[in-house]
């Protein structure tokens, strides 16, 4: 009896300590990034009983955490584009595996490799990633070309961005803004210095408000090997676009020093016709436009990295860069009277020429600390540019006879950046919180003669002054499979314009709050759901703002308007990330309303001419459907599909007018990229935009094709590539509008098949290993 009755003891002490669970937590990070791999599947199945399996996934940090019961357990983590990863945990206490690292994604066959090479397209959680690395369509070119590749990114005649045809999108540089993102500063950066693309339409409170319709975030190319090792680059094109670039660094334990020089000389031909009909009394203009631009730049960036030790980086690095536009814009003008018959010609030849340095210092600091996932980070960047823009014009024919005008506008700028980001893990999920600053200040004289008289009312100076101070922070928690981050974002914004004649005056200061909220919840067989909600706001550039306008054609003029207020975005969205086997589809709803909404207004003058100003309208409300497909049916042969279609409903007034506007479309890109490394790569896409109705102007559709083809010689040495953008000589722009006093219609076209030859040559280094630039954020 005595027996029984130690035996029942003993295993009624036993039963709870059998029965106690422990904590097993890690990080998911990537191999050959080591940066968190977000959205990581975790499965641990117990080696006594299979059917016991206990699923997680990991967080935005790429943290994972399990509470189970004691014992041995098979480990598996996998994610979207890398290799699964295996290994055997006995659990007998609380256990932190520390980091495990998941290699990319290598697809190997018989005859054909691919290895070493990421995804063209990354679907990620809470962004779509386009790497440039394998972007033989834009090699030779530069940051508009790469963006004219990018799912849901378009980038049109004159140089505008948009997102989800958007134009009211952040771009920033490395994580940071950057005034290489202004004046058509993007074309200035060459595709050689890019290693991918982040499209971010839903951002965290982390990033700035700035952007109804989301953040591209530009990544430029970093080393990551020891010792010296360079690369060199060389391509031609016609229309003549001649580049040369030469990356450097050398890298020791306590020392970086990286460098980066290119050369660019190309040169443009668009043509403009447009015809202008005056429906009381009847009158019609033919007007024709031919500008030939050229321009030719040197860029310059060096710096360097000091490891002080293992937790503290310092880097301080300098960018320049130097462009010299000289153009010649031609134009004609034929007046028909109400019998259709010629009434009078006038041409007119403006020669353009506008010398432009850019200037950029950095310093970065970054202390790590021996907890995982605490960090802080620091930065201050200094940009300070100017320009001289100088116009030569000469007319004949017409009233009041020859015209000689002579205008100069000299434009610069000093701009400071300053922030400061700080996280930390806590017991139960993660704090990250920081402050940022920025300083902006635009002088901009312009002056104007004709006949060597001065014009009244385009001689002058204006004043403008921008200062954001900004502060936030978020909180990020798992529970089991649900992801959640909460953050809050507080913006103060004081914007002052005034000129040297006193005829405006505008000082305007407003305080706003920016709440965010993503949830991410993953599902057992690789998908999951994501959900976001943020509030955004779209200030006006300072050249919607400006009420100087440059004189080429006086019929047409665009001027700015300094009474612009801006205006604020109600952002929604829900995403489905789902992989089967080798296809990968991310299909996702969205939903955008906006409040003082402001756009283009193009107003008839009592002389005839017409200007084209800005204003706030109204409200915005915007829906739509989008998708990104990726498929690999062969390991040498990767299809990529992405659509969207949108509806927009725009209702406002301006100067006593009611304008309206509905509009529904569409626009897709179907991208193929064929790898044979013994024979030659072979990359492709065809895009395709839908009719578009906008306010007062209706653009018809539009499509572009292109292909590329590469080859590796020496080994992984050498790189040769040719590619050939607007296959069809597609690139036009036709716009109409038609109201009851007069209608115009207009056909922009950049002439020319592109035709680009690249050549690669590496020193010391292999051909997947990256150049050093500016660290992201």
């Amino acid at each position: 009896m005595k027996q029984l009755f130690l035996v029942l003891c003993c295993l009624g002490i036993a039963t709870p300590a059998f029965s106690q669970s422990y904590t097993l937590k890690g990080k998911i990070m990537s191999a050959s990034t080591k940066e968190a791999v977000t959205g990581a599947m975790v499965l641990l199945q117990s080696q006594r009983d299979s059917t016991k399996k206990f699923p997680a996934a990991a967080g935005a940090s790429g943290n994972f955490q399990l509470s189970l019961p004691a014992g041995s357990y098979t480990l598996r983590t996998w994610a979207f584009n890398f290799v699964a990863h295996s290994r055997t945990v006995i659990l007998q206490e609380d256990t932190d595996l520390g980091n495990i690292t998941l290699a990319d994604d290598v697809k190997q066959l018989a005859t054909v490799q691919v290895q070493g090479e990421k995804s063209t397209i990354e679907l990620k959680t809470d962004k779509k990633v386009f790497n440039v690395g394998k972007d033989i369509l834009s090699k030779g070119g530069n940051a508009t070309d790469i963006l004219n590749n990018v799912p849901a990114v378009n980038v049109d005649i004159q140089g505008n961005v948009s997102l989800r045809d958007n134009q009211n999108v952040r771009i920033l540089i490395n994580g940071k803004p950057s005034m290489q993102t202004q004046n058509n500063g993007l074309a200035q950066i060459p595709a050689g210095n890019i290693e991918k693309i982040e499209v971010i339409t839903n951002p965290s409170s982390a990033y700035e408000a700035q952007g109804s319709a989301g953040i591209i975030n530009i990544i430029l190319k970093k080393n990551a090997a020891q010792g010296f090792n360079a690369s060199l680059q060389a391509g031609l094109a016609s229309p003549r676009n001649n580049t040369a670039n030469l990356n450097a660094s050398y890298k020791t334990q306590h020392v970086n020093l990286f460098t980066n020089i290119g050369v660019r000389d190309q040169t443009l031909l668009l043509r403009e016709d447009l015809v202008r009909v005056n429906k009381n009394p009847y009158s019609l203009l033919r007007q024709h436009n031919r500008a030939d631009l050229n321009s030719n730049s040197v860029n310059l960036y060096f710096g360097t990295d000091f490891y002080l030790n293992e937790q503290n980086t310092l880097t301080a690095s300098y960018f320049r860069t130097k462009r010299d536009n000289h153009d010649t814009n031609d134009f004609s003008y034929n007046y028909f009277n109400a019998h259709g018959t010629s009434d009078s010609s006038v041409s007119r030849q403006e020669i353009y020429r506008e010398p432009q340095i850019f200037n950029e210092l950095e310093l970065n600091y970054a202390r790590t600390f021996k907890q995982p996932g605490r960090k802080w980070t620091t930065y201050v960047q200094y940009d300070f540019w100017n320009d001289d823009e100088n116009q030569d014009i000469r007319q004949s024919g017409g009233q009041p006879g020859p015209l000689n005008i002579i205008t100069r506008d000299i434009e610069s700028s000093k701009d400071i950046y300053l922030q400061s980001d700080y996280k930390t893990p806590l017991k139960a999920g993660q704090l990250e919180m920081g402050v940022r600053g920025q300083w902006r200040a635009i002088r901009s004289e312009y002056s104007a003669a004709q006949n060597g008289k001065l014009l009244d009312g385009n001689n002058n100076k204006l004043f403008y002054d921008e200062d954001i101070y900004a502060a936030y922070t978020q909180y990020s928690r798992k529970w089991k499979q649900l992801d959640a981050q909460l953050g809050l974002r507080s913006e103060l914004s004081s914007i002052r314009i005034s000129d040297r004649e006193q005829t405006v005056g505008k000082h305007k200061q407003y305080i706003n709050l920016f709440p965010t909220l993503h949830l991410q919840y993953s599902f057992r067989h690789d998908w999951s759901l994501q959900a976001s909600y943020s509030r955004r706001i779209n200030r006006p550039k300072f050249w919607q703002l400006n009420t100087f306008s440059g004189l080429s054609d006086q019929r047409f003029l665009q001027r700015g308007n300094p009474n612009m207020d801006p205006m604020y975005t109600n952002v929604a969205e829900l995403a489905l990330l789902k992989k089967t086997g080798q296809l990968t589809v991310n299909p996702g709803i969205y939903y955008q309303y906006t409040t003082n909404y402001f756009d283009a207004v193009i107003e008839p003058q009592a002389d005839g001419t017409f200007v084209r100003t800005w204003a706030n309208m109204g409200n915005e409300n915007r829906y739509g459907l989008d998708m990104t497909t990726t498929y690999s049916p062969y390991g040498w042969w990767r299809l990529s599909w992405d659509i969207n279609w949108y509806s927009y409903s725009q209702r406002g007034e301006y100067a006593g007018k009611a304008y309206s506007a509905d509009n529904t479309t569409w626009f897709t890109t179907i991208r193929s990229g064929m790898r044979f490394p013994k024979i030659v790569n072979i990359d492709g896409s065809f895009t395709y935009r839908g009719r578009r109705q906008e306010v007062q102007v209706t653009t018809a559709e539009q499509y572009r094709a292109n292909i590329g083809f590469s080859k590796d010689l020496f080994g992984d040495r050498m790189s040769v590539a040719f590619s050939i953008n607007n296959i069809f000589n597609s690139n036009i722009l036709l716009q109409e509008m038609d109201v009851p006093a007069y209608s115009l219609s207009t056909r922009s076209q950049r002439e020319g098949v592109i035709y680009t030859g690249n050549v690669v040559y590496r020193f010391n280094r292999r051909k997947n290993q990256t150049d050093r630039l500016p660290e992201e954020k």
